[in-house]
């Protein structure tokens, strides 16, 4: 039976790999706030029934103490409405461009990663590219070269590019992963956010055998 890891489990695994956006599992609005003062935030609901969050209205951006109190407790109630066991994450507000990375275990090659643009539209774009794990930098090189809108990551209209050293780096190791967890069925980081400085892990789930 296969066991699946959402958000603040996944992105605690992933985070001696690769940068991940600070977050808390807020218990009461009050904790929520607290949080809240060092950052914009984002308020998630974290539950396996709601693995798409956003198409329930269970992702909600606050950039105040009094946004940050309201949603929480708006999302309570969506929880409760939708008798859903759920958990509610937040997490600090990372801007930059959205990428995904992905592993997949195929039953010909064994596990794949894949690389992309990312964010709601990976599905409608569809511009990514596979290669077997574990991959080097020179193959996470040709890997962001096979994107269709590799542009977006290179700087368009003014933008600043994003830091493919740290893109490389972060393809590497994650790559690494299923070596030493063979049970591993799925990874996915969507978003990846990314700028000219870095990257972090914005959501992630993973899926066990």
């Amino acid at each position: 039976m296969q066991k699946i890891w959402t958000e603040k489990k996944a992105e605690d695994f992933l985070k001696k790999r690769i940068p991940v956006a600070n977050s808390v599992i807020a218990k009461s609005p009050e904790q929520a706030v607290k949080f809240a003062r060092k950052y914009p935030v984002v308020l998630k609901i974290i539950s396996e029934k709601a693995l798409h969050k956003s198409d329930i209205g269970g992702v909600r951006i606050a950039n105040s103490s009094e946004e940050t109190e309201k949603h929480f407790t708006d999302l309570e109630k969506l929880v409760k409405r939708k008798k859903m066991k759920a958990q509610i994450l937040v997490q600090e507000f990372v801007k930059g461009r959205e990428l995904v990375i992905g592993i997949n275990k195929d039953p010909v090659f064994g596990h794949v990663i894949m690389f992309g643009l990312g964010g709601k539209y990976v599905e409608t774009i569809r511009d990514v590219s596979f290669r077997v794990c574990p991959i080097t930098e020179k193959d996470a090189e040709t890997m962001i070269r096979d994107m269709k809108y590799g542009k977006i990551i290179s700087g368009v209209r003014g933008e600043k590019p994003l830091n493919t050293n740290v893109i490389k780096k972060a393809l590497v190791s994650i790559s690494k992963i299923p070596q030493h967890y063979r049970k591993m069925k799925e990874l996915d980081i969507n978003p990846l956010i990314a700028d000219e400085k870095g990257v972090k892990v914005a959501d992630a789930r993973i899926v066990w055998e």
